[in-house]
């Protein structure tokens, strides 16, 4: 499964294309699991305390939101799918 991150969460990975290894079938949720497994410096960025995603970051399934669109984290995911994650971002 392949992961787009963009600016800070790239800079965190390490890489803004990140591969992770899950079992089919998946979810969003399991696939975001092993990011954060791989990378570990993403959870505080990424999830609140409870482990939800926080609120301020954009993760999108096959350039939809999972959480308006389908199942949120339980959004199931085939191995090919399109997956990112997206800091806030301000500019001027």
């Amino acid at each position: 499964m392949e992961w787009t991150l963009f600016a800070t969460l790239a800079e965190t990975a390490g890489d803004s294309e990140v591969a992770v290894d899950v079992d089919t079938p998946a979810t969003v949720g399991d696939a975001l699991d092993a990011l954060v497994a791989a990378h570990p410096g993403l959870e505080t960025e990424v999830l609140d305390d409870d482990g939800t995603v926080q609120d301020h970051i954009r993760l999108l399934h096959e350039g939809r939101d999972p959480f308006v669109e389908a199942d949120g984290l339980e959004t199931t995911v085939e191995s090919g799918d399109e997956l990112a994650l997206f800091p806030p971002v301000s500019g001027g």
